[in-house]
């Protein structure tokens, strides 16, 4: 086990850290087989001894042939948590690809009662209860592998024999379960799900993280998003019957709810300015739209406490006053000076609370809590600069949408509020940030050379000569964009709203079209667009 743990990077791995062995196992051992594409395709055999997934690597799989001979690597042991594992291992981290579990039962040993003696003297005898492997099966360590993995004779041995690693043998017995021919890979699909390799590739069903109990380490890659129902028309009554400060019972939680009648937003086109009990009342009414945003990760608050036109400033530490009942996220392993607690908008009432916190701009991670260091969305920023036009800006959102299409990805575009585009690609969990980036930026370059008076990719804003900028850098722990249905800080209190790639030719199009006193109206009259982003299932295909 602990050369299983040295050997990866469990803030990246899918793969369950383990826990310490347990002592020996129940009266009933496991055994699991798992079709494992890595650098090459070959199947782990793995059979629980003493408390471990004592393993080996098998390049052909194993068979029911009595008459065939499998290699097998000797590897280092597992944790048992690897039983039922099946997902994806990313990329640079040791065994990186995609795993399903071709076979899985009991076994027991048939020559003596004590297995871990008769892999330690080179020879395993094993009769499997299988879904697919039945019968008695013998492993077997070749003559001429040391124990150490080296060659007797000091030569190295060839590739798929991995370095420092036992060569054994594997072979079924010719019993009443032998059936001559039996290739493993007559069989490709996973005994758990259905699925192909290839199927769990383009969409892994789950993680596992490091650094928490086994029993708790599953991570859903797109888990459903959270349903729940508005306010009553009773509870905003309530908010409209109160003074200027009092107790709100809303969601089923009381807040103490201060200084509504201040304004927040400047009004504009001749409305009234926007108060800070109108923000109360959107936040508790969109929040049924926004939740499935927000829910599972982190949020940073852009608190604006004396309005929109006043300066505003990051909040990120949920301070100790908060609610007990607010949730929140711990940020394992953080640097001396930064955020160590979160705000994690789980139920629509936190909403409401971070709105009377003084939050006029909400921005959650686009990584999630369980999984902090890998996206769920590759995200495009169309960011203008001073004399960049609306046109251009449209024009540049227009070549993006086709290269999206052109190359099948799913893609879903939203104004900003203030005067960007955005587009958010939804990802399935498993490219790192780095990946993300590197991927939308190689995108968003191929736009860029189409019209390159239009963009520049100098970092600094004085430095672009007022060029617009195809930011890919937010696409990093951390750093977040607006997110769907969030206010902006500035006159009639403009909201992020989601669009349909056919209104970026829209008449009425503009980055600040839709406000907090319009775009409920749009969601009940058209729905959510922005839903399929939710979907998070999608591979992104290399860009040649």
């Amino acid at each position: 086990m602990g050369t299983y743990r040295s050997m990866r990077d469990f803030t990246r791995t899918a793969e369950p850290a383990g826990a310490p062995p347990a002592g020996a196992a129940g009266p009933e051992r496991r055994f699991v087989v798992q079709r494992h594409r890595a650098r090459r395709l070959h199947y782990d055999v793995r059979f629980e001894i003493d408390g471990v997934l004592v393993s080996w690597a098998v390049p052909k799989g194993p068979t029911l042939d009595p008459k065939a001979r499998r290699m097998a690597v000797h590897v280092e042991d597992h944790p048992l948590e690897y039983e039922d594992f099946e997902g994806v291992i990313p990329h640079g981290q040791y065994g990186g690809g995609d795993v399903i579990v071709w076979d899985r039962g009991t076994w027991e040993p048939y020559k003596s009662d004590d297995p871990a003696a008769e892999v330690a003297g080179g020879q395993l005898h094993a009769e499997l209860y299988g879904e697919r492997l039945r019968g008695k099966f013998l492993l077997v360590r070749r003559d001429g592998s040391a124990r150490d993995g080296s060659a007797r004779d000091g030569s190295a041995r060839d590739g798929s024999a991995r370095e420092g690693k036992e060569q054994w043998l594997m072979l079924h017995k010719k019993d009443e379960h032998a059936v001559d021919g039996w290739d493993a890979e007559d069989h490709p699909t996973s005994v758990v799900s259905g699925r192909t390799n290839d199927e769990v590739a383009a969409a892994p069903d789950r993680l596992w993280r490091s650094g928490v109990p086994a029993a708790e380490a599953e991570v859903e890659t797109h888990p459903a998003a959270p349903q729940v129902a508005g306010p009553s028309d009773d509870e905003l009554a309530a908010l409209d019957d109160l003074g200027a400060s009092g107790t709100w019972e809303v969601f089923g939680r009381r807040l103490r709810v201060t200084n509504l009648d201040k304004e927040l937003f400047p009004g504009r086109d001749g409305e009234p300015p926007v108060t800070k009990r109108e923000l109360l009342r959107y936040a508790a009414r969109i929040a049924p739209v926004a939740l499935p945003y927000l829910a599972g990760r982190a949020l940073n608050m852009h608190r604006f406490p004396q309005g929109a036109a006043t300066a505003g400033f990051w909040h990120k530490q949920l301070p100790d006053h908060a609610p007990d009942w607010v949730p929140r996220w711990d940020r394992p392993d953080v640097d001396p000076g930064e955020s160590t607690t979160y705000l994690v908008v789980d139920e629509p009432a936190a909403l409401v609370w971070a709105a009377n916190f003084g939050a006029l701009e909400w921005h959650a991670w686009t990584s999630r809590t369980s999984a902090p260091d890998l996206p769920t969305y590759a995200l495009v920023d169309l960011d203008p600069g001073p004399s960049t036009a609306w046109d251009d800006l449209v024009l540049l959102a227009r070549l993006h949408r086709d290269a999206f299409e052109h190359v099948g990805v799913r893609a879903f575009p939203k104004l900003t509020g203030r005067r960007g585009i955005q587009v958010w690609v939804p990802v399935t969990v498993g490219p790192s940030f780095d990946e993300t980036r590197a991927w939308v930026e190689r995108l968003s370059r191929t736009v860029g050379k189409v019209v390159p008076d239009l963009v520049s990719w100098r970092w600094e804003v004085r430095e672009r000569g007022g060029q617009a900028r195809l930011d890919y850098t937010q696409n990093a722990v951390n750093k977040t964009l607006v997110a769907p249905y969030s206010p902006r800080a500035a006159a009639g209190a403009p909201v992020s709203a989601p669009i349909t790639w056919d209104e970026l030719d829209a008449e009425w199009l503009r980055p600040d079209a839709f406000t907090v006193r319009t775009v409920l109206d749009r969601v009940a009259e058209r729905g959510d667009p922005f839903r399929g982003a939710l979907a998070g299932d999608q591979v992104l295909p290399p860009l040649r």
